[in-house]
């Protein structure tokens, strides 16, 4: 596996990494013994960077990621995340960010947490005081980098102005582009980029149903592009995908990794999954190289992304 330093003092990583999310939130009930033996099987195939966070089953994921690393803990980076409640709202108070961080610690048999990101911005607590307070942290050796997700430009500036943010972390895929519109910001202030949901929430893995086929605890099942309508389109562009992907003697999944790792040596996205099989799958994107003519063919296919959004309205970020 190829290896990437994630920003300009970031930790250096595996060029893809793995999102143990689907493993308790969002995708429906799952085999943990099998999703254990695939977490196992990244190191193996040389993953080195696991991402969880406290919102995934409420320590349950930690705790998961926790036990399926702790022979190898000192060979890989760990990365999770604070500020959501259980009612889904959001708290970065300084002292919940030391509550969580210390469950997150206990939960994840470990002395320091390699990433530490603030889950969503909350607009009740100044992103200065978020960056202090993970900087006391990390001066205390509990973590070693600081982290944001789906935050916009000013918030990114006035945190790293606190302390240096080392990640990233927001929505991006052949299906998700609009972040791209932060890219100048992050390499002027060397901050490194993890993409999550590279393969489009598994869209871009070609085994998808319609939105109404997904029982009721699955969030694909209020996906937008699953919708009527949208979910024709994106099928036929995936078609379309898997055709060129074909040419490379590679799949849609390997072609959607390469693609993200194509737009930038700070990129390391997080695809997730629960099987060894799609794993294996996945670690061979890191091999895949787009020439521009490749590049060109995936913006004719999909100029603009996917058809419909990434969130329904409600949920979706709002960048400041």
């Amino acid at each position: 596996m190829k290896t990437r330093r994630l920003g300009a003092n970031g930790p250096t990583v595996s060029a893809i990494g793995y999102g143990a999310m689907g493993i308790h939130l969002a995708y429906g009930a799952s085999d943990e013994a099998e999703a254990l033996a695939t977490v196992q099987s990244a190191f193996d195939l040389g993953i080195t960077f696991f991402d969880t966070a406290e919102l995934y089953g409420w320590g349950e994921n930690e705790k998961f990621i926790g036990r399926a690393v702790k022979d190898f803990r000192n060979e890989v980076v760990i990365a999770t995340k604070f500020g959501f409640t259980q009612s889904f709202g959001l708290d970065s108070n300084p002292e919940n960010i030391r509550k969580v961080t210390e469950n997150s610690l206990t939960y994840l048999q470990t002395d320091h947490i390699d990433i530490l990101y603030q889950h969503r911005p909350d607009p009740n607590v100044p992103i200065e005081d978020v960056a202090g307070a993970v900087g006391d942290l990390i001066r205390e050796g509990k973590v070693k980098h600081l982290g944001l997700s789906e935050a916009g430009e000013q918030t990114i500036r006035r945190a790293h102005a606190v302390y240096p943010v080392t990640a990233l972390q927001t929505e991006y895929s052949i299906f998700e582009r609009d972040v791209e519109v932060l890219f100048p910001v992050l390499r002027e202030l060397g901050i490194g980029f993890v993409p999550y949901s590279p393969l489009g929430r598994g869209f871009l893995t070609g085994d998808v149903k319609p939105a109404a086929d997904h029982e009721e605890t699955d969030f694909r099942r209020s996906d937008p592009r699953r919708q009527p309508g949208n979910f024709e389109k994106n099928m036929k562009a995936v078609k379309q995908l898997g055709e060129l992907a074909a040419g490379m003697d590679a799949t849609v999944v390997q072609l959607a990794l390469a693609w993200t790792l194509a737009h930038g040596e700070d990129i390391v996205p997080i695809p997730g999954t629960r099987s060894r099989k799609r794993l294996a799958e996945n670690a061979a994107g890191a091999d895949l190289d787009l020439n521009p003519d490749d590049l060109e063919r995936v913006l004719e296919i999909l100029p603009n992304g996917s058809f419909g959004a990434r969130y329904n309205e409600d949920y979706m970020p709002q960048w400041v």
